[in-house]
């Protein structure tokens, strides 16, 4: 991740991404839950980088998102989650090209993975009294919603790494 024209295309993406998540995508809400846009940024960068790259990616994503305001949960919960999608995000990439469907399907299980072990590790340090049925239906929600703005996210992200850095476009 030594490229600076690549680490400062991803701080901005990211950048971008949270501001959106917290300023606007919260008054299209549904129930209280919108896209994780950066979430989509993470799993862009995995999908054109590799494992490694979306892995600290996603940590330095999740780190300013758990710190951004309104933040209102232990910090660390999306560093956590959004590395663990980077890297899955990665391995996918890893087995060859991503097409639409694979893509959508990529995000969809790293949307799934995130929402998930954001709200275990919630249920876990006892950060929010929430059953898991309303926990299914908030992961749920936000895999919908993630799928949504997938198709305008991924492939902007996905091309400005490829361009940035065109050979050798995933590190193994």
């Amino acid at each position: 991740m030594n490229n600076p024209a690549r680490i400062l295309f991803c701080a901005l993406a990211v950048g971008l991404a949270l501001v959106l998540q917290t300023t606007v995508f919260p008054h299209l809400a549904w129930r209280g839950v919108g896209p994780g846009v950066v979430l989509l940024v993470v799993v862009a960068g995995g999908l054109a980088r590799g494992a490694h790259f979306g892995l600290v990616l996603g940590f330095g994503a999740g780190l300013l998102v758990d710190l951004a305001p309104p933040s209102d949960h232990v910090a660390g919960r999306w560093a956590l989650a959004l590395m663990a999608v980077g890297y899955v995000a990665g391995r996918v990439r890893q087995d060859g090209p991503v097409g639409v469907p694979g893509g959508l399907a990529a995000v969809a299980a790293c949307s799934f993975l995130g929402s998930s072990v954001f709200a275990l590790s919630g249920l876990l340090l006892a950060d929010r009294a929430a059953s898991v049925p309303e926990l299914l239906e908030v992961v749920l929600a936000g895999v919908v919603w993630d799928l949504v703005l997938a198709p305008f996210v991924i492939p902007v992200v996905t091309r400005v790494l490829a361009r940035l850095e065109p050979e050798g476009a995933a590190v193994r």
